[in-house]
C-alpha cells in the first residue's frame, strides 16, 4: 500500500474543501482488490466499500497502473533461464515433473478431493 501511495498520490487521503477527510487508502485498493480476487462487479463492491461507483472504477484502473509500473520489471517479465531452473527444482521436490510444459494438473489426484466435485474436473477440454 505504501507503495502504491507513493506512487500515485490519488490513493493518499485528502481532505476536501470543507475540510472534510476523503476515503482511505486502504477503501480505495480493497474495492480494486475485490474487483479482481471475485470478480464482482463495481455495484457490489461500492456497497462493501462505501464508495460511489465511478470511484470504484478509478481505484481500480489506477490501482493497475500503479501496479504494472511499480513491479512490471521484477515480476511481470519473462522468467530467465535461471528462473526456469529455479522453477522446475521446486516442482520436481514437490512431485510435478515438468510443470512448465503445461499448467494442466487436473491429472493430478488431489488427498483432500470433495466427493462432490468428483469427475468434475477430469477431462481436459
Amino acid at each position: 500500500m505504501g507503495a502504491i501511495c507513493n506512487h500515485d498520490p490519488y490513493f493518499v487521503q485528502k481532505e476536501d474543501a470543507f475540510r472534510v477527510l476523503g476515503l482511505l487508502p486502504e477503501q480505495k485498493i480493497m474495492a480494486a482488490l475485490r474487483m479482481f480476487a471475485y470478480g464482482a462487479s463495481a455495484d457490489q463492491v461500492d456497497e462493501i466499500t462505501r464508495m460511489g461507483k465511478t470511484t470504484v472504477l478509478e481505484s481500480l484502473m489506477r490501482f493497475y497502473s500503479a501496479i504494472e509500473a511499480l513491479y512490471t520489471n521484477e515480476y511481470l517479465r519473462k522468467p530467465t533461464p535461471r528462473d526456469m531452473r529455479r522453477l522446475l527444482r521446486k516442482g520436481e521436490m514437490r512431485g510435478f515433473l515438468g510443470m512448465i510444459g503445461s499448467i494442466d494438473c487436473m491429472h493430478w489426484t488431489w488427498k483432500n478431493y470433495p466427493n462432490v466435485w468428483q469427475g468434475a474436473y477430469g477431462d481436459r477440454k
